[in-house]
């Protein structure tokens, strides 16, 4: 079969950052206005009163210290607390290809490609803007590229398993180039009203560009050595909006219709299931864990990603083994691990080994072995 290789990236930062500072006094002020509102019945104990956040209680759970956002207005006005975005016409570039078109033309420029080089366009992504037409479609229109486009879904998991979708139609010969792009604008589906979680998530999009490997210019290539996939159901990470809920007559702005996780359970099921996998990976490849040279990790939780490090290799994570960027970024879905890998790859020698792996809601785990030419 052909060598398929990631020729280029590509990211897309929103303009505007939120710090944990901002966000909690937005919060509390929210929390403030609640508890004032319902103080007779706290006081009759018909009700739990709200509890304050606290950059302290954020940054001890999390490691996050910030988050881009598309718009930080609508997320930190207390009577709101979600973003505020302008409806688009129809015949206007709706926002998700927006992102997915400025992330694309990064990575396009870096493996040297025009619109017309690339036959296949995923869009993979926790949430997709609209059921139809595919987002994918409209983004491959905008870039001028040929061949197909499809949109996909498997939550935090979605780039990885985007990008063995790609890897295996270069393999096949369905395609010889394909763009994944990944537009997470987490901050819409969020629940920014929750203390537990309400400091999760940012927005961003990243892009890469899979190819043969003997069709590639550009000067920075990793060869694809393998991909895996596992999925196992659980509802410790779940979100209820769909399309049936108008059918289902159900609150649209019921808690249950945005992001919500037991974060505990999610902790202790997930860490040692991203190691197993990792791990048998890369033995299917005949690699011992402490043979690679960086892995670019989900980026949702520091701790998290310190425990599957210290059972792949043993020791507490290192910035030079396992990069974070989610103290700038905050968690941004399937993003985060391709956001890890565009910042922290350069200075690696020819043959060195690389894991790109996602982990989350399904659950699902998605993991790429990746080696620099």
């Amino acid at each position: 079969m052909s060598a398929v290789v990631i020729s280029g990236t590509g990211l897309y930062q929103p303009p505007h950052t939120i710090s944990n500072a901002e966000l909690v006094a937005s919060f509390n002020t929210y929390v403030e206005q609640v508890n004032a509102q319902h103080a007779q019945e706290i006081a009759d104990g018909r009700r739990e009163p709200l509890q304050p956040s606290s950059v302290e209680f954020i940054e001890k759970a999390s490691g996050i210290k910030q988050r881009y956002v598309i718009d930080k207005d609508g997320v930190l006005d207390p009577q709101r607390m979600y973003p505020r975005f302008q409806e688009r016409a129809d015949d206007e570039l709706s926002l998700q290809a927006e992102i997915a078109v400025a992330a694309a033309r990064q990575a396009m420029a870096q493996a040297g490609k025009q619109g017309a080089d690339i036959d296949a366009v995923i869009c993979s992504a926790a949430n997709m803007q609209r059921a139809y037409p595919a987002m994918a479609i409209e983004i491959q229109q905008a870039l001028g590229a040929g061949g197909y486009g499809f949109d996909m879904n498997v939550a935090c998991s979605s780039a990885t398993f985007a990008i063995e979708q790609a890897v295996n139609a270069v393999r096949a010969g369905t395609a010889r180039c394909v763009l994944v792009v990944n537009p997470e604008i987490t901050s819409a589906h969020h629940e920014w009203r929750d203390r537990d979680c309400h400091f999760i998530f940012g927005d961003v999009c990243t892009a890469l560009i899979i190819e043969r490997a003997e069709t590639a210019t550009s000067s920075d290539q990793w060869d694809v050595l393998g991909t895996r996939l596992v999925t196992q159901f659980s509802n410790n990470i779940r979100n209820n909006f769909g399309f049936m809920n108008r059918s289902e007559d159900s609150d649209p702005l019921a808690r249950d219709k945005t992001f919500r996780q037991e974060g505990r359970k999610v902790f202790k099921d997930v860490v040692p299931m991203a190691a197993a996998h990792i791990e048998a990976h890369l033995a299917s490849l005949q690699f011992e864990t402490t043979q690679v040279r960086r892995y670019w990790l989900h980026q949702a939780n520091q701790s998290m990603n310190q425990f599957v490090i210290k059972k792949l290799v043993g020791t507490d994570a290192t910035e030079d083994v396992a990069p974070l960027i989610l103290d700038e970024y905050a968690n941004t879905a399937s993003a985060g691990s391709v956001i890890a890998f565009h910042h922290h790859r350069a200075g690696l020698q020819s043959q060195d080994l690389g894991v790109i792996c996602s982990f989350g809601a399904g659950y699902s785990v998605g993991s790429v072995v990746v080696r620099k030419r």
